[in-house]
């Protein structure tokens, strides 16, 4: 079973009260060590003196040059640590691929682990955003709220895992239904009503989001009264696609459902204002307008039909 030839080869260590921890840093070469939290591993951690475990997994992850005895001293770590390895625990986690999991759930268990979790959270991407994102959410802690209504979502594809979450930790529907609501919250709305209408197989799609419609509805209204961005408009547009046949089924369910949301967005879409916006960014080379013309559905918005030819250039 995972974890158990990990925990043997500690539980031989620290027998030996004199072993000091750099006999470990070779000991893991030809042991598979798990890189989440491991009930093997941490069994191993409390049934020793657990200064002299702070101590090894403090020394492993300072020293070792192995991967696996780094991610051992960090299980050890995550398993007994105190607040003083915090900032430990958040530099071997930028490394966030590989040790993200086990720093996550390292600063989680500390007093102070949502500000500690925050730090890490604005400075990984990709898997790593994954597994500190969820640690946040799973704290459910009132001081996150702000930055996992506004930051949460960077954009990547594996945002799907967590933006349900996200959603229902944050309270997204009471926080964009108020009457008065800053900008960032509206942008990274639209980023996460956007990443649902993909996430089957991954996180909570739209079709299963209790609050779709209401959520949808506010973000609507927010966009009427702010205005155009580039950005916001490559989100429309996108949001707008993926609401209709072109969507991914398993995500959104029926297309009907969404038909007066999808033409809401297609209203702001025809603008003057919002087609100046974009004809404006396109001419800029703006990264997301330039991807938006390059799919047929955007070719056949206003405000790039009949442009000229040497915009696509």
């Amino acid at each position: 079973m995972e974890g158990k030839d990990a925990a043997l080869i500690l539980d031989m260590h620290f027998a030996r009260t004199s072993a000091p921890p750099s006999e470990l840093a070779d000991a893991f070469h030809d042991v598979y060590i798990p890189i989440h939290p491991n009930e093997h591993i941490t069994a191993a951690a409390e049934r020793a003196d657990k200064e002299r475990v702070r101590e090894t997994g403090r020394w492993l992850v300072r020293h070792a040059t192995d991967r696996c005895s780094v991610t051992m001293g960090l299980a050890l770590i995550a398993a007994v640590g105190a607040v003083d390895d915090i900032p430990l625990v958040q530099t071997i986690g930028l490394l966030s691929n590989w040790f993200g999991p086990l720093a996550a759930h390292a600063l989680e268990r500390q007093p102070g682990g949502t500000e500690a979790l925050l730090w890490l959270a604005d400075r990984v991407t990709g898997w790593g955003r994954v597994y500190v994102v969820e640690a946040l959410c799973r704290l459910n802690d009132p001081v996150a709220r702000h930055w996992l209504l506004r930051r949460a979502c960077d954009g990547d594809f594996l945002n799907a895992y967590f933006v349900g979450k996200v959603a229902q930790t944050a309270s997204l529907h009471e926080a964009i239904t108020e009457p008065c609501v800053d900008a960032n919250i509206i942008d990274h709305t639209g980023r996460l009503l956007l990443v649902m209408t993909y996430s089957q197989g991954m996180g909570m799609t739209l079709a299963r989001y209790p609050q779709a419609e209401e959520v949808l509805a506010a973000h609507l209204r927010h966009l009427k009264r702010l205005g155009p961005t580039a950005s916001r408009y490559c989100l429309a547009a996108w949001l707008a696609d993926s609401m209709g046949e072109q969507g991914d089924a398993g995500s959104i369910g029926p297309v009907q459902r969404w038909q007066p949301y999808r033409e809401d967005y297609l209203a702001l879409l025809e603008r003057d204002d919002w087609c100046e916006t974009a004809r404006n960014a396109l001419a800029a080379k703006d990264a997301g307008i330039l991807r938006l013309v390059e799919t047929n559905s955007g070719r056949q918005l206003r405000a790039f039909v009949n442009r000229p030819v040497n915009d696509e250039k």
